[in-house]
C-alpha cells in the first residue's frame, strides 16, 4: 500500500552532503606565529635569531626544527576539534607532537607548553570553522567550555618541571590557564600588541617585544620558578614591569634598554618560557581573531 501511494509521487531530491569546513591554514598559521615568537628581539633570556638567551642546549635552528615537525599536528588538532572530538583524542595528538619534537631536536623539549596551549586554540579555531562553535566566541572561550573540563582532570605528567613548580610554589600553571580560557592573551597579551601596534606603526617586532615583557611581568611562570624560585620570579615581575612603566617600546632608546634586561635575565640563567609559549598564542589568536572583524 505504502509502495502504491508513492508510485506516483516525485521523487524526494537528494540530501546535499554539508561541506568539510576549511581548517587548512590554521596548522601553519600556529607554526608561523612560533616562528615570529623566535624572531623577536630583545626576550628577556629566551632564544631568539639572534643568541642563545640563557640556554645552552637550544638555538634558533633547533626551534625552527621543533616549528616545523609539529606543525602537521598543529593541523591535526585543528581538523579534530572541526570533528567535535573530545580531550581525549586531543591529548593523543598532543603526544605524537611531543615525540615528533624530540626526534627533531635530539631530546631538547623546546615546544611542549606551546603544544599545549597552541595546540587546544587549534581545535578551538577547527571547532568554530566546523560549526561546533559560536563563530563570534573567542578561541579562549570555547576551549574552556569544550574541554576545560577535561584539562583540569586529565592524566598529570609525571616528569614534568611544571607540575613539580606547582606543588612546590602552589602555582596555578598551563592547565589552570587554559581551562579558564586563557585569560593571559585576552588581559594582557593582546591588549600589549595592540597598543603597541598602535604606538609604532610597521614595526610589528616592537609590538611583540612589547607583549612579551608585559606577560613577564605579569604571569606566574612556572619556567622562572624552576629556575630562580620566587626570587627570580620576582625579579623578573619587576625588571619587566618597570620597562613597560618607562614607555615600553614607546620611549627612545627602548631596544637598548630591553637589551640590558635581556643581559641581566642571562646572568641569571632565567628563561621565561611560560610568557613565550602566551606570545605565540596571543598571535595566533589575534590573527585568526582579527581577521573575523
Amino acid at each position: 500500500m505504502i509502495t502504491a501511494a508513492l508510485r506516483g509521487a516525485e521523487p524526494l531530491a537528494p540530501r546535499r552532503a554539508r561541506p568539510a569546513p576549511d581548517v587548512s591554514a590554521i596548522g601553519d598559521l600556529a607554526a608561523d606565529c612560533l616562528v615570529m615568537e623566535l624572531e623577536t628581539w630583545p626576550k628577556p633570556g629566551l632564544v631568539s635569531h639572534v643568541d642563545k638567551g640563557s640556554h645552552d642546549d637550544m638555538d634558533a635552528g633547533t626551534f625552527r626544527r621543533s616549528a616545523e615537525a609539529i606543525k602537521p599536528y598543529l593541523q591535526s588538532l585543528a581538523e579534530a576539534g572541526a570533528r567535535g572530538c573530545g580531550m581525549g583524542r586531543l591529548r593523543i595528538i598532543g603526544l605524537d607532537a611531543e615525540r615528533a619534537m624530540f626526534a627533531a631536536t635530539d631530546g631538547v623539549n623546546t615546544h611542549r607548553g606551546a603544544i599545549f596551549g597552541l595546540g587546544l586554540l587549534c581545535a578551538a579555531a577547527g571547532a568554530r570553522a566546523g560549526g561546533l562553535a559560536d563563530p563570534v566566541l573567542p578561541l579562549g572561550d570555547v576551549v574552556a567550555r569544550r574541554w576545560g573540563a577535561g584539562i583540569i582532570d586529565g592524566p598529570l605528567l609525571l616528569h614534568s618541571h611544571g607540575r613539580a613548580v606547582r606543588r612546590r610554589f602552589h602555582a596555578g600553571g598551563a592547565s589552570l590557564e587554559a581551562a579558564s580560557g586563557f585569560p593571559s592573551i585576552y588581559r594582557i597579551g593582546l591588549p600589549a600588541l595592540r597598543r603597541a601596534m598602535s604606538a609604532v606603526p610597521g614595526d610589528a617586532e616592537a609590538a611583540r617585544v612589547e607583549a612579551c615583557f608585559a606577560l613577564i611581568a605579569s604571569v606566574e611562570d612556572t619556567n622562572l620558578l624552576h629556575r630562580g624560585g620566587l626570587d627570580g620570579l620576582r625579579f623578573a615581575h619587576r625588571a619587566a614591569r618597570q620597562f613597560i612603566e618607562a614607555g615600553g617600546v614607546r620611549a627612545a632608546g627602548w631596544r637598548e634598554r630591553a637589551r640590558s634586561i635581556h643581559d641581566s635575565f642571562v646572568a641569571r640563567r632565567l628563561s621565561p618560557g611560560g610568557s613565550a609559549d602566551l606570545l605565540a598564542m596571543s598571535l595566533f589568536v589575534g590573527a585568526e581573531e582579527g581577521a573575523e572583524r
